[in-house]
């Protein structure tokens, strides 16, 4: 997926209400561009840090500028838009190119189901059981090639994660798909210290027969795509001296 119009470099001068970022372009001059996410941002918010910001002219745009990526300047990026991977993972989808759901050719987003609640894919084909497909950013890296979900608790998470549990049990496909959004990283674990209740949840929707596939991504200034599989790494591997990679 190429990025609507070029992105422009800038750094970042701060992050702020969550959802607001003062930036200084190459040439001095200071924006403030919107910033979609939500989450703690740990590790991707320090001022300083270079970034990349998409320009737009949309009159219905209060903001001029949205901040995309991170970069690390070790050839290294990570992309901070958390509505990306829902755009990726069904164009990936469409394509077939997430092996375990290849089988699949109706692809339905957000479909109402579970408690008040709407998954991010219903997957549907003849002869397969419905594949229930929610899909998780994951930015979060503390430790060298570690990738970490989630990065502040996220009483969502685990109320997804208790509705994916259900459907497994229910007899249908219920799959979790993390998207990494960093070139750096080379295995996944759940972050059991950030949020202990998310991973006893997860551990349980696995126990139910969730499905848990983390998928990389090809990241640059041009765009985003959706690259191979990273292998997942169980917290109490990590605690035991697991190493990622």
């Amino acid at each position: 997926m190429r990025f609507q119009t070029e992105l422009v470099p800038a750094r970042l001068i701060r992050r702020y209400k969550r959802f607001l970022a003062d930036c200084q372009l190459e040439d001095g001059t200071e924006v403030t561009a919107h910033c979609a996410n939500p989450g703690s941002m740990m590790g991707l918010a320090t001022a300083g840090m270079k970034i990349w910001l998409e320009p737009n002219d949309d009159p219905k745009r209060k903001l001029n500028y949205g901040w995309r990526l991170v970069d690390h300047e070790n050839g290294h990026f990570t992309g901070i838009d958390t509505a990306l991977p829902n755009r990726a993972i069904k164009a990936a989808l469409m394509d077939r190119q997430i092996a375990p759901l290849a089988g699949y050719t109706t692809v339905r987003p957000e479909v109402k189901y579970g408690e008040n609640s709407r998954i991010d894919f219903l997957l549907a084909e003849p002869g397969l059981p419905d594949a229930y497909v929610e899909v998780k950013s994951a930015t979060l890296s503390r430790r060298e090639g570690l990738i970490e979900f989630p990065d502040s608790v996220t009483k969502r998470g685990a109320k997804h994660l208790g509705e994916l549990a259900q459907m497994a049990r229910d007899g249908h496909r219920a799959v979790l798909l993390y998207l990494v959004q960093r070139t750096d990283c080379s295995a996944f674990s759940v972050a059991a210290d950030i949020d202990p209740a998310y991973a006893a949840a997860f551990a349980d929707a696995r126990a139910a027969g969730l499905e848990t596939h983390v998928i990389g991504t090809h990241i640059s200034p041009l765009g985003v795509s959706v690259a191979g599989a990273i292998p997942l790494i169980d917290p109490p591997a990590l605690a035991l001296g697991g190493q990622a990679g």
